[in-house]
């Protein structure tokens, strides 16, 4: 999905909600369990409960991962159902060495229809530049992440700033904002303001709203550029608005309600 595609879909649906499937298997209702791939039987019918609010979903791998083959194939069942209207994206975080991150590329923009994957930027360029390589496909490098951690390293002084700025400056010099976003967490929403000033035209992943905490308010007031620039992931608070047999109507308008909230940000 290229840049000005991801846009019409924003301003068609008056909405920058992506919904985050992190499906636990423990935590989906237990009439699903019967079901030959509850995980994908679970996805499907969120997704055929928000899909008229979002523009994208985000696939945690690490859940899908954690049931083995039947993990995979209940990740790609899922992937494969997301309509083409819609941002598909791989919550990977990888991030090796070329040859390795040559074959991740591989993996989830070739084996698997995602549209973009998250990346982790601290092994440098030549772990990064593998999957910028794919046309049409997008790279979402961590930025400044909302997890306390944090602090450990990416608010840490390097050069003349710190060091998450150092990351942004540097990976502007990699691609554009054509097929470059930035993952900024919702739960620091004081850093906005300098992370726009820093990266003007790129598109931020913002995950952190919701059950987390972050104010949708507050980072569309700041962070939101004249292309929208912004994809807000919402997880939680969505998919398991419900543990009972109305899970899907639950989470339905759950994120009706951030859509119309967010149609009211948007200029």
């Amino acid at each position: 999905m290229t840049r000005q595609e991801l846009t019409e879909q924003i301003r068609k649906k008056k909405s920058y909600l992506c919904v985050g499937l992190d499906t636990d298997v423990t935590k989906i209702p237990p009439h699903l369990l019967s079901f030959s791939d509850p995980v994908f039987e679970f996805n499907r019918r969120i997704i055929d409960a928000t899909r008229d609010y979002c523009v994208a979903y985000k696939i945690n791998t690490a859940f899908y991962e954690a049931g083995g083959v039947k993990g995979w194939e209940a990740m790609e069942r899922t992937t494969n159902y997301i309509s083409r209207d819609h941002f598909k994206i791989a919550d990977a975080k990888r991030g090796d060495i070329g040859n390795t991150s040559s074959q991740y590329a591989k993996a989830f923009f070739e084996t698997m229809a995602f549209d973009a994957i998250t990346v982790a930027p601290y092994m440098g360029s030549d772990s990064v530049l593998p999957f910028l390589e794919y046309k049409d496909k997008w790279t979402i490098l961590l930025g400044l992440t909302s997890n306390t951690g944090a602090a450990d390293f990416e608010l840490q002084p390097a050069g003349e700033g710190l060091l998450y700025e150092k990351v942004l400056r540097t990976a502007r010099g990699w691609a554009s904002p054509e097929n470059l976003m930035f993952v900024v967490g919702a739960t620091q929403p004081e850093w906005f303001e300098n992370i726009r000033k820093l990266t003007p035209d790129y598109f931020y992943l913002v995950p952190g709203v919701g059950t987390q905490g972050g104010s949708l308010r507050e980072i569309s007031i700041k962070a939101m550029n004249k292309e929208v620039g912004l994809l807000v992931n919402v997880g939680r608070d969505i998919i398991f608005s419900s543990k009972g047999e109305d899970f899907a109507e639950a989470a339905g308008a759950r994120a009706r309600a951030y859509a119309d909230e967010m149609s009211g940000y948007l200029k």
